[in-house]
């Protein structure tokens, strides 16, 4: 049986983890209100431009328009960007992605895809590489210091269009966890080359009211103009998501640390 020196120094142990444990749960609380307020915030306006997308490239014809709106007329290449975090120590957060990423990999790889990955995030990458290293075709990590900025977005918008341009792919789809609590996150897939196409109750507004819109420059001049845009703007929020998500799951999980500290310690 143990002595109770070694119970003594097993407890100071255990205490010295807690107090880490209730500070990172400190830290967490602090930066996800400010986290989901952004989040909060950006969701408006990410849903209008797509709303103003969406009545735009209604008056195209499937498959005519700006090539980032019709695509390229094939769904060969898939480029999927994984969107998790850089550190650990925040629950399930990075697992439950990575888990969507590697079940849509395997669904598009059985369907006679090829399928490319573009990783946002250390943790994504490190646990994508082990099995799907090969397809790991670009990887950044470290955005968001010190704040999260438009200008992150912007970056991986314009490396994503670099590689649309040059013809390495024909849908980009990006996996990330959309904010709900700071219990609870849902894990999105959402396409973003080309734009999905709008359901029908989206034009069916201006249909209804019968009004006529003319545009100035034509539809064709003002979409090459916000479709880049949107692209940033669509991948900001999902940064915006993530990092509310991330925060909410570490106060969480080192909440739950913390309880169960104390109960090793009774």
């Amino acid at each position: 049986m143990p002595s109770l020196k070694t119970f003594r120094l097993r407890i100071r142990s255990v205490q010295s983890t807690q107090k880490i444990t209730k500070a990172m749960k400190m830290v967490a609380a602090a930066k996800l209100r400010r986290a989901q307020e952004q989040a909060t915030a950006a969701r408006p306006y990410a849903e209008a431009m797509d709303k103003i997308l969406a009545s735009l490239g209604a008056s195209f014809k499937a498959g005519t328009g700006p090539r980032l709106l019709a695509g390229t007329g094939s769904d060969k290449v898939h480029l999927l960007i994984v969107a998790t975090g850089d550190r650990g120590l925040c629950g399930g957060f990075n697992s439950t992605i990575v888990r969507e990423a590697r079940r849509s990999i395997r669904t598009l790889v059985s369907e006679g895809k090829t399928v490319k990955i573009f990783c946002v995030g250390r943790k994504g990458r490190d646990q994508l590489r082990r099995d799907f290293g090969s397809m790991i075709v670009e990887t950044m990590t470290d955005l968001g210091r010190p704040r999260l900025s438009f200008g992150d977005a912007q970056q991986i918008a314009t490396r994503v269009m670099e590689m649309f341009d040059a013809g390495e792919f024909d849908v980009a789809t990006v996996i990330f966890n959309r904010f709900k609590s700071a219990m609870t996150q849902i894990v999105t897939t959402q396409q973003l080359i080309p734009p999905p196409a709008p359901e029908a109750s989206t034009a069916a507004p201006a249909a209804a009211g019968g009004a006529i819109y003319e545009f100035e420059p034509d539809e064709g001049e003002i979409l090459a103009d916000l479709l880049p845009r949107n692209l940033a703007v669509q991948i900001f929020r999902v940064l915006l998501e993530n990092s509310a998500s991330f925060y909410g799951s570490q106060m969480t999980a080192m909440d739950n640390a913390s309880r169960n500290a104390g109960d090793v310690i009774k």
